[in-house]
């Protein structure tokens, strides 16, 4: 994967972290999900006061792109970390996300770019953090 297409979807991931509502947990997470045309879908998560019913920023960015009619997907950046942190760490995608993002990709395929920085990430596939995962 080019370095330039994972600098942008960094940044863009990080451009929509700003628009997380996270009052509970004070933890803002963004993403942004490259298709295979080249566009991109950006996602934050949302909190809700009844708990299961937020959204993690995963969660949000596929459906974004499936609502305009895409379905082919190659990546996705998460970045996370408290509101006002400057210095972060890596972000991966919980279990309900993973098994989620499994729906719709290759696990083989799919590239998971998790970003501490625009400079200081790793590119993992689907299959390396959803070992033996499972499709109907």
């Amino acid at each position: 994967m080019n370095e330039n297409i994972i600098k942008e979807l960094i940044v863009k991931a990080f451009d929509a972290r700003k628009n997380a509502y996270a009052p509970f947990s004070n933890f803002y997470v963004g993403a942004a999900l490259l298709c295979k045309d080249g566009s991109i879908y950006k996602g934050c998560n949302v909190e809700n006061s009844a708990y299961p019913v937020g959204l993690c920023a995963e969660r949000n960015a596929f459906p974004s792109a499936l609502c305009e009619g895409k379905t082919e997907f190659e990546a996705i950046a998460i970045v996370g970390g408290n509101k006002d942190e400057k210095e972060f760490d890596f972000c991966p995608p919980c279990g309900m996300c993973r098994q989620f993002m499994r729906e719709f990709v290759e696990p083989s395929e799919f590239k998971i770019i998790l970003a501490k920085s625009e400079d200081d990430y790793i590119v993992k596939t689907l299959e390396d953090l959803l070992p033996m995962s499972f499709k109907f």
